[in-house]
């Protein structure tokens, strides 16, 4: 025979109730601080393993990048060679990419390299539309497609580009690189960089150059106008002479340099820089703790 249980007092009862209550109570917010612990903590690990790496060494040889997009079609292996030497004499060591490699991708990783210089051997132009002036844009070597980058191509950050009207009618068009993709989707910052854009048209307005100070750059140097491959290569390497090796001051360099191979023969284009008060610095002063070897 089952054995009937003693009736509870109600008081019993509701005491026992606000226990259980208590006791949910309690569980849930433990249940809850360990949710926020873990996703902190994944969080967390999260960043630490996507967060690129730029940690420098300072007793460690300088990085420089010789970006070759021109070597798919106006190619200069003397150019190359004497820049490269150059930059050695001046104690960088130095990563070489050809055309084929400058891609949107090989944009967004540029500034996690740790480079401290940089040549922009490259395709580019600033054109007009109704004649209001149009962002400075990049080319890569990447063939264009309307599928790809599909947010980065609504929000102006690439465009399709080609090297002349005709090409652009058959459809050989590529994707280019807007002041805004520096801005918005490049990887992590730079790192007090110099860029030397040597294409066209790199500084008929500022917004590209303004692109490269906003990540980080110290000084962007590029041309006022259109400019002919041979005379970029032969104005970019006396620069080099004169800023790296030389040690004159950015100004003095860009003087030097036009002394002696003068405006661009055909479009009359400039060798300049950005911002102005970087025309003050000599390499030293922007290298900072990257000294180079040469004295």
């Amino acid at each position: 025979m089952k054995a009937k249980k003693k009736p509870r007092r109600i008081g019993q009862k509701i005491r026992e109730k606000e226990e259980r209550q208590r006791r949910i109570a309690l569980s849930a917010i433990e249940v809850t601080i360990l949710i926020c612990i873990i996703s902190f903590s994944g969080f967390l690990a999260y960043s630490m393993l996507n967060q690129p790496s730029q940690t420098v060494n300072s007793n460690a040889e300088p990085k420089a990048a010789i970006v070759d997009h021109l070597s798919l079609t106006a190619p200069n292996q003397t150019f190359i060679q004497t820049a490269t030497n150059t930059l050695k004499q001046a104690g960088y060591t130095t990563d070489y990419f050809l055309g084929e490699n400058v891609t949107v991708e090989f944009y967004k990783d540029l500034p996690t390299h740790g480079y401290r210089l940089i040549i922009l051997r490259v395709h580019s132009s600033a054109t007009y539309s109704d004649l209001t002036m149009m962002p400075v844009t990049l080319f890569t070597s990447e063939r264009y497609d309307g599928t790809k980058y599909v947010y980065e191509q609504l929000t102006d950050q690439l465009v399709e580009v080609a090297f002349s009207q005709v090409e652009m009618e058959k459809g050989m068009t590529y994707f280019g690189i807007n002041p805004l993709f520096i801005t918005r989707s490049m990887k992590g910052t730079f790192q007090s960089t110099i860029i030397i854009m040597m294409g066209c048209e790199g500084l008929e307005n500022t917004m590209m150059a303004e692109a490269f100070i906003g990540k980080g750059a110290k000084v962007y140097v590029s041309w006022s106008n259109s400019v002919s491959a041979s005379h970029t290569d032969l104005a970019t390497a006396h620069l080099l002479q004169h800023f790296l090796i030389e040690k004159l001051t950015l100004k003095e360099a860009v003087r030097e340099t036009f002394k002696e191979v003068g405006f661009d023969p055909v479009y009359q284009s400039l060798l300049i820089y950005y911002p102005l008060e970087a025309g003050d610095q000599t390499i030293k002063d922007i290298a900072g703790n990257y000294s180079t070897k040469a004295q």
